[in-house]
């Protein structure tokens, strides 16, 4: 009951919205942040929704706090089932390691000191989870899937972290 409400109310912010959400008062308002909000991440989900739409995608999204628990994880109808996890770890990968993980799968599969990273249970080394971070510090992170492959997921959940700056 908990997510179809919350689905509802990030749709309604959606459609209020249009196409982007005014980011200047937002930026200001994140700049004292600790930790990721949840009024923050559905801001976020809000401006992820707008971006997936222009490009005629939809996606499954997960923002996490800084201690790693969730805050919103949620997924548009038609996006495959698998892509909710996949969010959920990309995002928890992007913190862990406060590394966008398009870097780090780059990274990792170019130097055979870091190919294992891939092994580790939590960890999913494709594009799409980007730390969030404000004033030098992880105040979160934000996981994109099933927007059509690493670049494209790593590109939306680029341009939500933009908000936070």
């Amino acid at each position: 009951m908990k997510s179809i409400l919350i689905t509802f109310l990030c749709h309604s912010f959606f459609w209020v919205a249009q196409s982007q959400i005014p980011t200047s008062d937002f930026k200001k308002d994140s700049q004292t942040l600790e930790s990721l909000t949840q009024e923050a991440a559905i801001k976020g989900l809000t401006y992820a929704n707008a971006i997936a739409k222009e490009a005629n995608k939809k996606i499954a999204v997960a923002f996490l706090d800084a201690s790693g628990k969730p805050i919103l994880i949620t997924i548009a109808d038609g996006v495959g089932p698998h892509n909710l996890e996949a969010a959920r770890r990309k995002a928890f990968t992007a913190l862990s390691t406060k590394t966008p993980t398009l870097i780090l799968a780059r990274n990792a599969s170019a130097n055979p000191d870091t190919q294992n990273l891939n092994t580790l249970p939590e960890l999913l080394l494709l594009g799409g989870g980007v730390p969030i971070i404000v004033n030098n510090k992880v105040i979160g992170s934000v996981g994109i899937a099933g927007a059509g492959g690493p670049e494209q997921d790593d590109a939306i959940a680029q341009k939500i972290e933009t908000l936070f700056q």
